[in-house]
């Protein structure tokens, strides 16, 4: 009980600073409440449909999550310039001249709320927008713009953004297809200036080759049995003096036998170099057996009289025959070295086809690979030509308006009995606070507990202070004083201000707009 009778003596000593912080801010917050202007707010709400036509048959190219595209439209609403443009067009503010651009713009953004569904919830993203202003029709006038604005950046992205993918994937298509046209003429350039050498016809150019080689060995055995023919014809006609038994009689073993070894050396030699052992074998068989034929062929009686005849004379008839073999070695010849650069350059090109093949195998890698990304590009461009379509047609995610703009019959702001009464609550709070404050600084010896506590020493009784009538009568009088001055002297400020400096209700507002809060 003495600690009570203690802490309201305190009160009562420290009401005076009590009563000025509730006398300032209630006076305030009555003043505030009753002089702020009428504010009507105008309110829509806007719906992010889901596309009209399923996405499993046709889809859009631009694919936006709904959330995130109402949070691009409420960063490019809320612009700098938009905010300016519509504040001078319809004139929302009052005393619009005297603010530079940076307060109208502070002063829209204040008005202006926006809120957005929670993303996490399961529910469908609904964007709620509303505007504060001194008029009904201007609160609505606003809301219309920015609905307008909305609207028209929304269709501008997202046909810009479908516009912008169709052209990309138009420009890919074309750079491609130009790609695969300069590709396959390198290709088609490469296979003519190497027709012979493709690896395509590398079996049919083997086959020709042993074609050839065996026409080879054909004609130098043709001409080994031709030069043999004639070589004895002429040893038979030197040693006979007949040109018939060349080729009526019948040959013998070694006749037959040295006919083929000419064949066996003819097909060598196509093979095989001169300087072969196989060769030299059997081109010293051939000598022993024409050495042989030659040593069982009868003498010629030489006469005395007669000198040998170095260069025989042929009859026409041998003459004749001798012609037609040499006409058809001369034949065989051409024949061989038809064959033989024939055999050559088929040698040549297909020594040449792993170097082509190369080079094709990689030019077609690089066709191939073109090929697909073509192929890819083409079926994407399939597709944003659909979608640039659906967007045309507005059949894709739309942003629809649930509640169009209305104008406000009544207003809605302030509660001006919510503001006063908050203030003067606010008021006590802080009259307490400010007591409790100066008696936690104070920190004399009041109370006998005081001395106890500090000192250490316990008094016997303590005496009051005794005030005499004359200071009872000061004391109260300037108690008196105060009170008049607080409950006289701060209202009689607030209605300087509002008559000398700015009336309240356009401070009030200042200060909302910068402080960025309306109530």
């Amino acid at each position: 009980m003495d600690n009570l009778n203690y802490y309201f003596s305190i009160f009562r000593r420290r009401f005076p600073y009590f009563l000025i912080a509730v006398t300032v801010l209630s006076a305030l917050a009555v003043t505030v409440a009753f002089t702020l202007p009428p504010a009507f707010e105008s309110r829509m709400v806007l719906l992010v449909e889901s596309p009209q036509i399923p996405e499993e048959l046709a889809s859009s190219t631009v694919q936006t999550p709904a959330f995130e595209q109402l949070q691009v439209i409420e960063q490019r609403l809320l612009t700098r310039t938009n905010l300016l443009k519509i504040a001078r067009e319809f004139k929302v503010l009052p005393d619009l001249n005297d603010l530079n651009p940076d307060e109208i713009v502070s002063a829209m953004r204040a008005r202006t709320t926006i809120r957005v569904s929670n993303a996490f919830r399961k529910e469908a993203p609904l964007m709620t927008i509303t505007f504060e202003a001194p008029r009904a029709r201007s609160a609505a006038e606003v809301l219309n713009q920015y609905l307008l604005l909305i609207q028209q950046q929304d269709t501008e992205f997202r046909k810009g953004r479908s516009g912008e993918t169709l052209a990309f994937f138009t420009q890919e298509v074309e750079r491609l297809g130009q790609d695969l046209n300069l590709q396959s003429a390198r290709i088609l350039e490469l296979k003519q200036a190497n027709s012979e050498a493709l690896p395509e016809s590398l079996e049919f150019r083997l086959d020709q080759l042993s074609t050839f080689q065996d026409r080879l060995i054909q004609a130098e055995r043709e001409i080994a049995d031709l030069r043999s023919q004639r070589t004895r014809l002429i040893q038979l006609y030197e040693l006979t003096g007949n040109t018939a038994a060349a080729q009526e009689g019948p040959l013998s073993a070694d006749e037959r036998q040295l006919e083929i070894l000419n064949n066996q050396l003819a097909e060598t030699l196509a093979i095989y170099s001169p300087e072969n052992p196989r060769v030299k074998i059997l081109e010293s068989r051939i000598e022993q057996l024409e050495t042989k034929i030659q040593g069982a062929l009868p003498d010629v009686p030489e006469t005395e009289n007669q000198p040998p005849q170095t260069t025989p004379v042929f009859p026409p008839v041998m003459i004749i025959q001798l012609g037609e073999i040499d006409n058809r070695i001369a034949s065989l010849e051409e024949q061989k070295s038809a064959v033989e650069a024939r055999i050559q350059e088929l040698d040549e090109n297909i020594a040449k086809t792993p170097e082509v093949a190369i080079a094709l195998e990689e030019m077609t890698r690089r066709y191939e690979a073109i090929e697909n990304q073509y192929n890819v590009a083409e079926d994407r461009l399939s597709k944003a030509q659909v979608g640039d379509r659906i967007e045309s047609r507005s059949r894709g995610q739309k942003l629809s308006v649930i509640e169009q703009p209305a104008v406000p019959s009544e207003p809605t702001k302030p509660n001006r009995l919510k503001i006063a009464g908050a203030g003067t609550a606010f008021g006590f709070l802080v009259g307490f606070g400010l007591i409790f404050l100066m008696e936690i600084v104070n920190t004399s010896a009041r109370r006998p507990e005081d001395i106890i506590n500090k000192l250490g020493v316990t008094p016997l009784t303590t005496i009051p202070y005794i005030e005499t009538r004359r200071e009872r009568f000061r004391r109260r009088a300037r108690k008196l004083l105060v009170i008049l001055a607080i409950l006289v002297g701060i209202p009689a400020a607030i209605y300087a201000i509002h008559i000398y400096y700015m009336p309240l209700d356009l401070l009030a507002d200042k200060v909302m707009n910068k402080v960025g809060v309306r109530w």
